[in-house]
């Protein structure tokens, strides 16, 4: 069949007009229908809180690398109504709001083929995005509120990743393979690992995944179009004291590979769409060298962090966890843990892999988390908890310690200090005697189950998702399950899909999140006892993960070849973004100072001697507030080189050599600057460059005007 008939296929294939697919579709040799494309979600870069930390410091000033969301298509060509999106973002975490904006948007662009069902929205759980995004009031705290612009980016550049992955259908191959990938992360609770059953963790080598998976996604000829892999490491190589938005180390490890193989393309432009997804974070750390005391005049600095508590002279505050390459730059552990990953994918591109047979099926449920009743395989009837935060919560990790005399690992009923017992009951509710109860080993800080006012405080109600694509099931995940969560959840899904007859013994699962809805950790009861981060935000009490096993085990009959209907379902979580507050104050005007212009060149580059390769160049501009235009997939601004007496564009601000920064010279006059610098990479060209920065003003009266700033030229020997 010529290549027209085979687009001609998918495109039948894949609308809503045949649904079903007919006869002669059926017959056609390739199983599956491919679809990829990424879309740009960069949010406001200035002024807005990032979400991660949990920091009001952390309010960002400028752009490292733009977020984007990597879309993935999988229908069977068969039966193309059998398929899923699985979508993953650059954020934290996915969100109820943001899900239901983007399931409604495409739900309604495609009728009947994008759905609630199939549907996956996954963070990467990096830590140095744009925030206030969420729709519950708890993460929102530090963001001042809800930021309807970082959420109407982040549902735009979604829709515009499925749209063009939907354009992009076409049969193909899929296969899958794994590789071990060392020195990329270690556990950061290693103690409250250490709580699990001795049988058990003999089990393991290592108390983190250290395994990447990966699904390979080809063409007919088995030319690769892109991959989704699965590796387990916190999105916190870019430390708290950031203020760069940027994509940490997973966004690095898609720029590197997609950068690779069409190396002519700018970043978000590329036809190949590496996918490198999160799996059971929870425990897990980029900071691979370990916790130490950030100290400077005390006897303990340097030195390792009390490792029960993560403490320093008795207090968390200067416990810092240190990435490969922190002694070197602040990007350079991000760097070198998104080289890891990227090695550790092409490794698994390059090697052999198994072919994925079999059909598309999805299934999608709400489950009501607080007080939910089942039994567990002894027998024993137990339930789950309204939500609520442990005082360990508040002591933060050694990836982003907390404030205080909080600390890691508190499980006592009395808090160190009693004052902490009188403000909790202002912000939440006091805890009844029953949640007391329910959440057993857990001292509560906030009571957000029972928190309702002005809205919801935490979820109540979360989405249970899983994919299957041949003997491949993705476990969506509405939380960060701890290295053993992870473990024990796959293989219950994994026998249940065996003894049920669903696949056979070459069944492969994958956890895939935080998803969808955002309800915070999932710890084992052994480590939920012990009350170090992890433990303390199981938000659902202690059996939290049993209630997973339980409901997604139940769900594996859906996944069958010849299922159909839909599971029972609870209420989806509410709706709460038009009861969303916002204290972030808005761009009121922007201004030029007396006798000059936006774009003017305040600072200019050297032009009396060359760059050379390692220097970083900057130009400091006249500037406006970017929230103005957030220019997503465009670029706030670009070096330039000099070919052939036109200047072409080589850099743009996702190039992680590039950096935009912003500041505010006087909030009265509406005066800003930005810096535009390029840190020239090893193997650039000698030649005549320029920096170039593009900008949108807003007067106090009239609408929007854009303008540009160009540096004098300079040289690079």
């Amino acid at each position: 069949m010529t290549n027209i008939l085979w687009y001609l296929t998918a495109f039948l294939a894949s609308s809503s007009v045949l649904p079903n697919g007919t006869p002669w579709l059926q017959t056609v040799s390739a199983q599956y229908l491919l679809g990829l494309g990424i879309g740009d979600i960069t949010g406001p870069v200035v002024e807005t809180n990032m979400m991660g930390y949990a920091s009001l410091a952390q309010t960002d000033t400028g752009l490292h690398m733009r977020e984007r969301s990597r879309a993935f298509i999988v229908a069977d060509a068969s039966a193309p109504s059998n398929r899923f999106v699985f979508i993953n973002a650059d954020i934290a975490m996915g969100d109820s709001g943001v899900r239901r904006s983007i399931v409604a948007n495409l739900s309604s662009q495609f009728p009947g083929v994008y759905t609630d069902s199939n549907i996956a929205f996954v963070g990467t759980h990096q830590h140095s995005g744009v925030g206030g995004y969420l729709e519950n009031l708890l993460p929102q705290i530090t963001s001042l509120g809800y930021v309807k612009q970082t959420a109407d980016a982040i549902v735009t550049g979604t829709v515009l990743a499925v749209q063009r992955a939907h354009a992009s259908l076409a049969p193909g191959k899929l296969r899958l393979g794994n590789a071990t990938i060392l020195n990329a992360n270690i556990n950061r609770s290693p103690t409250a690992y250490l709580a699990n059953p001795s049988d058990e963790r003999a089990r393991y080598e290592f108390d983190q995944d250290k395994d990447m998976t990966l699904l390979r996604f080809d063409d007919l000829n088995g030319n690769a179009r892109g991959f989704l892999s699965f590796f387990a490491v916190h999105g916190t190589s870019l430390y708290e004291n950031n203020t760069l938005v940027s994509s940490d180390n997973k966004g690095m490890a898609a720029y590197m590979y997609e950068s690779l193989v069409e190396p002519n393309s700018f970043p978000g432009n590329a036809t190949f769409v590496a996918g490198f997804t999160q799996s059971n974070v929870g425990d897990t750390s980029p900071n691979t060298l370990g916790a130490f005391c950030e100290s400077p005049g005390q006897p303990f600095d340097g030195q390792a962090c009390e490792a029960d508590h993560s403490t320093c002279g008795g207090t968390v505050e200067d416990c810092h966890g240190r990435g490969p390459g922190f002694r070197i730059s602040d990007f350079e552990s991000n760097r070198i843990i998104g080289e890891a990953q990227f090695t550790g994918a092409q490794t698994i591109m390059n090697g052999p892999l198994s072919d994925v047979h079999g059909t598309v099926k999805t299934v999608h449920t709400y489950m009501t988390m607080a007080n939910h009743s089942f039994t567990l395989p002894n027998g024993t009837t137990v339930s789950t908890c309204p939500a609520a935060m442990g005082f360990a919560f508040a002591g933060g990790t050694t990836d982003g310690p907390g404030a205080f005399d909080f600390i890691q690992g508190d499980n006592s009923s009395t808090p160190q200090n009693p004052f902490w017992e009188i403000v909790k009951g202002a912000v939440t509710p006091l805890p009844s005697t029953t949640q007391i109860s329910c959440q057993g080993s857990k001292p509560i800080l906030l009571n957000t189950g029972f928190a309702h006012t002005p809205y919801e405080w935490a979820p109540n109600s979360v989405d249970i998702q899983m994919l299957r694509v041949g003997n491949f099931v993705m476990l969506i995940m509405p939380g960060e399950l701890t290295t053993m969560s992870g473990r024990r959840i796959r293989e219950a899904v994994r026998a249940q899909l065996i003894s049920s007859g669903v696949l056979g013994a070459d069944a492969y699962v994958v956890v895939a999140g935080p998803a969808n809805v955002y309800a915070h950790y999932v710890a084992t009861r052994e480590e939920y006892g012990v009350q170090r981060y992890e433990g303390a935000s199981t938000i659902f009490g202690p059996f939290t993960l049993e209630a997973y096993i339980d409901k997604y085990t139940s769900l594996v009959s859906f996944l069958a070849d010849n299922a159909t209907g839909t599971p029972a379902s609870d209420p989806p979580p509410p709706e709460q973004t038009s009861k969303a507050i916002s204290l972030q104050t808005p761009v009121v005007f922007d201004a030029a100072p007396f006798g000059s212009k936006f774009g003017a060149v305040m600072t200019d580059v050297q032009t009396q001697t060359s760059y050379q390769e390692g220097d970083t160049v900057s130009t400091l501009f006249v500037g406006a507030d970017p929230r103005n235009n957030l220019r997503l997939e465009g670029t706030f601004l670009t070096v330039d080189q000099l070919v052939a007496g036109q200047w072409k564009t080589v850099r743009t601000d996702s190039h992680p050599s590039t950096i935009y920064r912003w500041t505010r010279v006087n909030t009265v006059l509406g005066t800003s600057s930005v810096n535009i610098s390029w840190t020239i990479e090893s193997g650039t060209p000698a030649g005549t460059y320029r920096l170039s920065y593009f900008g949108d003003a807003k007067p106090l009266i009239g609408s929007l005007s854009s303008f540009t700033g160009t540096s004098s030229s300079f040289s690079v020997a």
